[in-house]
């Protein structure tokens, strides 16, 4: 996956935001057929595998092995993975409508760590396109509200776990692309994933009745794939760019793509407050990109005549 161009940050965010927002709008087809999402987590982490050969194979199969690649890799697969088990619960516990909204937001965390220790900067326009970003996120995860969920302080602590663990990820994702490969960061992002099966099957109600047919594992794993390959975009994405821009960027627009091929497949006419998110989220997007290449211009060096 390597780019020789100025916008390499912007390319593998693109890859990463259409990646995950067709992801978004077909992942419910599996478990609607009646495939869990205990066992979706499982096919999913198994699809890591096909990029992290992939990537390996790109640095002739060199996998940085010191004590702290592995501790920097493994920590942002488990603070991903794991949290993507931490919500399974919290989901089973609140409200869904006020579980998104409050995970949605963890660029927050990675803005603020990226700002505090990574010394990331941006312009007005960039500051601007964040806060449009952050703004518009929880409103592209606004869901009508429902009397189905329990509402306990749990529910609220899980959710926390989530928003903390996953906007620490990505100051990590970028923290870790200082020191060493993406492509080494990939491989242990999905060997954890494949540590925490165990922990998803034991989550996994097998008295239900399970689809195992072609639309439940088969299809859930081609589905999945494009999460994984949009993982796997998402890490170089960090490498070559800003935490501050990539993590707001990424979580705003991919919601976006799903929405409108969600309108396309199943003529769900979205809400007017996550119009109104889709409408932010676009915005915040063209201002982040153009702050971006303001500031990549400035920073090039001036050629002697």
């Amino acid at each position: 996956m390597k780019i020789n161009q100025s916008k390499n940050w912007l390319l593998y965010a693109i890859v990463t935001t259409l990646f995950w927002g067709v992801w978004g709008a077909l992942i419910e087809i599996p478990e609607k057929a009646g495939f869990p999402a205990t066992l979706g987590y499982c096919v999913w982490a198994l699809t890591m595998i096909p990029p992290a050969l992939v990537a390996l194979r790109n640095i002739n199969w060199k996998l940085e092995h010191s004590k702290k690649a592995i501790l920097l890799g493994s920590l942002a697969g488990f603070t991903g993975a794991g949290g993507q088990l931490v919500l399974f619960e919290t989901l089973r516990l609140g409200p869904a409508y006020l579980v998104f909204p409050i995970i949605s937001l963890s660029p927050v965390v990675t803005i603020i760590l990226s700002t505090l220790f990574l010394k990331e900067k941006t312009g007005k326009l960039g500051w601007l396109g964040i806060a449009m970003a952050l703004i518009a996120i929880p409103l592209l995860s606004y869901q009508e509200p429902s009397a189905n969920g329990e509402m306990n302080l749990l529910w609220l602590a899980l959710a926390l776990v989530v928003f903390l663990a996953w906007g620490f990820q990505a100051y990590v994702l970028k923290f870790a692309n200082e020191s060493m490969q993406a492509e080494s960061i990939f491989f242990y992002m999905m060997a954890t994933a494949i540590v925490l099966i165990p922990f998803a099957l034991f989550m996994t109600d097998f008295s239900q009745d399970i689809n195992w047919g072609w639309d439940g594992p088969y299809l859930a794993a081609l589905i999945q794939i494009l999460n994984s390959i949009g993982a796997l975009a998402l890490v170089f994405a960090f490498r070559y760019g800003k935490a501050i821009i990539v993590s707001p960027m990424t979580n705003a627009l991919a919601p976006v793509i799903t929405i409108v091929l969600s309108l396309t497949i199943y003529a769900v006419i979205p809400h007017p407050v996550i119009i109104s998110g889709m409408v932010l989220a676009v915005a915040a997007v063209l201002l982040l990109t153009y702050e971006e290449d303001l500031t990549q211009e400035e920073d090039k060096p001036v050629l002697e005549k």
